[in-house]
């Protein structure tokens, strides 16, 4: 088991410093953390519920401030891309105008938006779709429209808030191969929550377990594998090592004192 920090050796796209969240009526929620998280790398949270998970996601997004301490970021403006967990798709819109819409939002003519957006809708299997309104499309074609969408403005910073959550476990798998290999053309730094420890040893580069509440880290997971995975990957020994890893650290993290 590592120290209960999260730092990255390289040069820090995002970090946290001594961060604490405190909701009124509730209490301390998070913290304290630190946290850093290095350009291109992938980072899975893990914890109870209650943990403080989504509320770190939100930090990172700058959706949410800290109650004490600092966070540091490098991004600019329109650098950073969130995925949440219900696809959130207008529901007027077709699946293109969905994905074009930030491009359009950001001042890019609606032409080559829409260009754009076909070409991130292909990346994702979904060329043909382009006309579709999100009542016609699945739950996991949905979410891949909802990942065209975030990756069409090619972020540096890229989060997932248990996107997958709602999804069967085939679809599951097979959009965690889709996120690593549109991980792979760009190399945004991707940080991801979810309850799945399987998930988060398949996707991730390192893997951060928090405490049930206030959520403090209880350990670090390093998964010391190629990204994007291998065929047959589930069934090798780091594998199954870092499932087992992360899944002790969970248990500790359950048991940690609020």
């Amino acid at each position: 088991m590592r120290a209960p920090t999260l730092t990255a050796k390289r040069a820090s796209l995002v970090s946290f410093e001594d961060v604490e969240v405190v909701y009124p009526g509730r209490g301390l929620a998070l913290g304290p953390v630190s946290l850093s998280i290095a350009p291109g790398e992938i980072l899975a949270l893990v914890g109870p519920s209650g943990g403080g998970k989504s509320t770190a996601l939100r930090l990172l997004a700058g959706l949410e401030q800290p109650t004490r301490g600092e966070v540091r970021r490098t991004t600019r403006r329109g650098e950073t891309a969130v995925v949440f967990q219900a696809p959130t798709l207008a529901p007027w819109l077709s699946a293109q105008a969905n994905v074009a819409l930030p491009l359009e939002l950001g001042g890019m003519a609606k032409r080559e938006a829409y260009d754009r957006a076909a070409e991130a809708l292909a990346r994702v299997g979904l060329a043909g779709t382009e006309r579709m309104r999100p009542a016609a499309l699945s739950g996991g074609m949905a979410m891949r429209v909802s990942l065209a969408r975030a990756m069409v403005t090619e972020p540096r910073l890229l989060l997932l808030d248990e996107p997958f959550a709602a999804l069967d476990e085939i679809t599951r798998r097979t959009l965690a191969d889709d996120v690593l290999a549109l991980w792979e053309v760009s190399k945004p730094a991707i940080v991801f929550v979810t309850h799945n420890v399987e998930e988060a040893a398949y996707m991730a580069s390192r893997v951060a377990v928090l405490t049930r509440g206030p959520g403090r880290i209880a350990g670090i997971a390093q998964i010391d594998a190629p990204l994007p995975r291998p065929a047959g990957f589930r069934t090798q020994d780091v594998f199954r090592e870092a499932a087992e890893e992360v899944s002790g650290l969970l248990a500790l993290g359950m048991q940690a004192a609020a």
